[in-house]
């Protein structure tokens, strides 16, 4: 039988069942396998794919959406790959505008490389943002804030989720009460009885990536990327909003390093919602 072209080839949804799938296709591009991540947003959001009748994936994204259900005040594109043996053929534009197309009147938002944005652009995305990746092993000086943070309770996530909310723009509920169970760590911090801030660390290959990580004031951040170095082993990585400045300089003196940098694009919306100034880092880049 003749093997149907690529743009006759359905776009489904795609489950958790999916998982090995979805790793295989990031291992073919190069990327890291990153099974955690794939089976959290493949479980949080809504999964998108087209499958390779030789076997596997010929194109894969995920969809992570906030606010309430059934009509989301903003979705996060990421994931968004193609098959190197199917790459360059138009796959990543054809499942981009079904996402599109199915979103409706939903904002938009994704965080492009850049190779990426030159399609995102020709779609209707514009660039509102930077975020600068960090890696490396954190190195503890004497210039680490005294904020005093601990372990979050299963108590603290009521707390967690007003506070995130307030600073995201949107009701995250159902990603942060996955929260306890997807990081390695989940710290707040506190001043006056008040939690005002908190952050998470979760496994990825060999690093452990900081985010989400909401704060109230830049010494905030500061004390909660200490705290979550201070417990583990692992050299640290992270995504910060390049109009933190001082965070950034402060975050290499202490040993991260800069890798990537990637654009912050929206769809629909002139800039992100929320208060930017107290939101310093994505759980991560595919789900904002």
């Amino acid at each position: 039988m003749p093997t149907p072209s690529l743009a006759a080839l359905p776009i489904r949804r795609l489950t958790h069942r999916d998982l090995t799938a979805c790793a295989d296709l990031s291992e073919d591009r190069g990327w890291p396998r990153e099974e955690h991540k794939w089976g959290f947003l493949l479980t949080a959001g809504r999964g998108y794919g087209i499958d390779d009748p030789d076997g596997g994936l010929v194109s894969a994204c995920v969809v992570t959406e906030y606010g309430p259900q059934g009509r989301p005040d903003l979705g996060a594109i990421g994931m968004v790959l193609v098959a190197e043996r199917h790459a360059r053929r138009g796959i990543g534009r054809r499942l981009m505008r079904h996402v599109i197309s199915a979103m409706g009147t939903t904002p938009l938002t994704l965080h492009a490389t850049p190779n990426g944005r030159p399609l995102y652009e020709e779609l209707g995305f514009k660039a509102t943002g930077r975020a600068e990746m960090l890696r490396g092993h954190f190195r503890r000086g004497p210039s680490v804030p005294d904020v005093a943070t601990r372990a979050a309770t299963a108590e603290d996530l009521a707390a967690i989720v007003r506070l995130d909310e307030e600073v995201f723009g949107a009701d995250r509920t159902h990603i942060i009460t996955r929260l306890p169970a997807f990081t390695d760590q989940l710290r707040v911090a506190e001043a006056n009885g008040r939690i005002v801030g908190y952050a998470g660390a979760w496994p990825n290959m060999d690093t452990q990536v900081v985010g989400p990580l909401i704060a109230h004031d830049t010494a905030t951040a500061k004390a909660l990327i200490a705290s979550l170095a201070a417990h583990t082993d692992r050299p640290l990585r992270t995504d910060i909003d390049v109009r933190h400045e001082e965070l950034l300089a402060w975050a290499k003196e202490h040993g991260l390093a800069s890798v990537a940098f990637n654009a912050v694009m929206t769809y629909g919306i002139s800039e992100l919602p929320g208060d930017w100034t107290r939101r310093f880092a994505p759980l991560t880049v595919a789900a904002g």
